[in-house]
């Protein structure tokens, strides 16, 4: 049985499951999270890492098929700022893990993990997303150009062509990123994250909320419905050039927010219909997951020989 471990890294979390490789599905049992201090030290932070990974390969090492002398291969699914050819951890200026600053994570995290017969291989999260809400869809596409996007504490973006990322060309953004493009004078991470939730209800009402964009959807008042329909009318508004210049077929929408599309995908869709556009919307609910089970695709040989040589452009 050939078995990937496929992480998960966030800003204030790991997620660590194994995947078995033929059929990219979770195996059942294999799938751990845990909290992590982003401000911690490079020991404490790898501790962890390692904790939720050895979880993982305690699970798999106790699987009747799996062979004990077989190589794991782990894939992690990483922001930035991150080497992804080499490994090595360039976080600086962004207040998270940067103790971990020109750090080697294979070599560093080696020495917490339970085994050392393990390879790795790494891709930004924002990509692994894209990938995952591909292999996630009951039918592949028959147009293979998808859009994935990130609606959270960020906004994260990818455009993938037949699973393959594309960060270069006259056909997506500069970088592939969208988090850094302007809209109505301000960053586009500005306006599709959670923080601008939360700012249009603090001008709307006057109170300021501290849980997030569930909280708002929670209330479901007049002065939320509205935000939710102005966020619907600004996503798409936004998204329709990049989506017409990729002619892209899937749109693919993740991250906390979109666990309250009841209140903005409607109005989203009839706005892109508006301006001519028809293309599938699929909401995912488990993020993490989604990323884990597009970070484990860096294992098909296929995949990989694609993408090794871009990887130094994510």
């Amino acid at each position: 049985m050939s078995i990937i471990i496929g992480v998960d890294i966030g800003g204030s979390h790991i997620s660590s499951a194994a995947i078995q490789s033929n059929v990219f599905t979770i195996i059942d049992g294999t799938y751990f999270s845990g909290a992590v201090n982003s401000k911690a030290s490079k020991e404490v932070i790898l501790e962890k890492w390692a904790e939720i990974i050895n979880h993982t390969i305690d699970v798999v090492h106790n699987i009747p098929e799996f062979d004990a002398d077989e190589k794991i291969g782990i894939a992690f699914s990483m922001p930035g700022p991150f080497q992804y050819q080499s490994g090595i951890a360039m976080f600086e200026g962004n207040d998270k893990y940067e103790s971990l600053y020109n750090v080697s994570v294979p070599d560093e995290l080696l020495k917490y993990l339970k085994t050392q017969n393990v390879s790795f291989r790494f891709l930004n999260d924002a990509s692994c997303f894209g990938v995952g809400g591909v292999l996630k869809q009951e039918q592949e596409p028959e147009n293979k150009k998808v859009i994935a996007i990130t609606l959270g504490t960020g906004f994260g973006a990818a455009f993938l062509d037949n699973k393959l990322p594309i960060t270069q060309g006259d056909n997506v953004p500069d970088n592939g990123c969208l988090w850094d493009k302007k809209y109505n004078g301000d960053l586009a991470d500005n306006c599709f994250s959670t923080r601008w939730f939360l700012n249009q209800y603090e001008q709307s009402t006057g109170e300021k909320l501290t849980d997030g964009v569930k909280e708002i959807a929670d209330i479901e008042n007049e002065h939320a419905v509205k935000i939710f329909k102005n966020f619907a009318f600004n996503l798409a508004e936004f998204l329709a050039p990049y989506i017409t210049e990729f002619n892209a077929g899937l749109l693919v929408i993740g991250g906390n927010i979109a666990k309250s599309h009841r209140l903005f995908l409607a109005p989203f869709e009839e706005s892109l219909k508006n301006r001519n556009i028809e293309l599938a919307v699929s909401i995912v609910d488990n993020t993490e997951q989604t990323s884990i089970l597009g970070s484990s695709y860096l294992f098909n040989e296929s995949f990989w020989e694609k993408i090794k040589e871009e990887l130094p452009l994510f």
